[in-house]
């Protein structure tokens, strides 16, 4: 299929996602331009969208053709849509139909300006680090997981990657866990979990955890323990060339489990290390403002910035 394509990812279960859609898609093909859905979302708006209004991804188009995919939902349809692109160069743009919605570049109500900025290519694209996760049994024995599975020395259990961040968290009692930097041990402790974060993820588990926030700019990996049992519980900034581990210790009260940004489960068995360290696939992001962080951080928080007379470049 030749001529421009978009990408369109939607949160198929909220009638303003279903609306929003519809109206996308409309504006999409009177301008010429090819609307593109996953088999499953076609499948998902089938009622209300017919499905000969819009190609099939892989099927009709191939990921490599799409010039920008436009997301209609909150962070989690755009995490979605990180899945689906994972590996191309296609930017993502996010309309927030959800709560916070920090990934998203647009509200709802700017669907149609939107919708003009993507048809004129008017957008910018910023690229963020994501993590590459390996989880892995170091340790000469094995080790019997909840499923009865047996996890043996040198297995890898899983390779993955997260936007936001990789956690790794207790299923039922407390976690016993050792903490590394660059293959160096750092504190062990108990704990209800760790986790492990971009900046981007900064305001999103992380920040709930604890963590601080971190400018989109900064390159950096964060390390925040959930509810530790330690002295030294504090978060860790480390630079972007570091490797963050989390080992499950023999004396844990239980099993772990490894979360990817809350979407890719993995079990873990006693024993389990679970490596993280920048990927070399960034996200791309796409920009229609100039806005600068700041603004982002009080917009999305409802910060209070009552009583602020600082102007921009006066101290220097």
């Amino acid at each position: 299929m030749s001529g421009r394509s978009v990408l369109v990812v939607s949160h198929t279960a909220r009638p303003e996602a279903i609306e929003a859609t519809t109206v996308a898609v409309a504006k999409l093909r009177d301008a010429g331009v090819t609307p593109v859905m996953h088999a499953s979302d076609r499948e998902e708006f089938a009622p209300h969208l017919a499905t000969e209004l819009t190609a099939e991804l892989d099927t009709d188009v191939e990921v490599s053709n799409i010039e920008i995919a436009l997301v209609l939902g909150g962070d989690g349809t755009i995490l979605r849509a990180a899945e689906l692109l994972r590996g191309s160069a296609c930017p993502i743009l996010g309309v927030n139909l959800g709560h916070v919605g920090f990934l998203a570049e647009a509200e709802s109500h700017d669907l149609s300006f939107t919708l003009d900025r993507v048809l004129a290519g008017q957008y910018s694209v910023e690229e963020r680090m994501t993590l590459e996760v390996c989880a892995y049994m170091p340790r000469a024995e094995a080790h019997a997981g909840a499923d009865g599975n047996v996890a043996h020395s040198g297995e890898v259990i899983t390779r993955t990657w997260a936007v936001n961040e990789a956690s790794v968290e207790k299923r039922g009692r407390m976690l016993e866990v050792a903490l590394g930097v660059d293959a160096r041990p750092l504190s062990s402790f108990g704990c209800d979990g760790v986790v492990l974060a971009t900046p981007t993820g900064s305001t999103a588990y992380s920040f709930s955890a604890g963590g601080p926030v971190v400018w989109p700019g900064v390159q950096a990996l964060l390390a925040v323990p959930i509810a530790a049992h330690a002295l030294f519980n504090r978060p860790l900034v480390v630079g972007p060339e570091s490797v963050l581990t989390v080992e499950i210790l023999p004396q844990s009260g239980g099993l772990g489990v490894l979360w990817c940004d809350g979407r890719r489960r993995t079990e873990l068995p006693v024993g389990a290390v679970v490596e993280v360290r920048r990927s070399d696939l960034p996200l791309r992001l796409a920009r229609i403002d100039e806005a600068v962080f700041t603004d982002r951080l009080v917009n999305k928080f409802h910060l209070p910035v009552t009583g602020w007379r600082g102007e921009p470049g006066v101290a220097r």
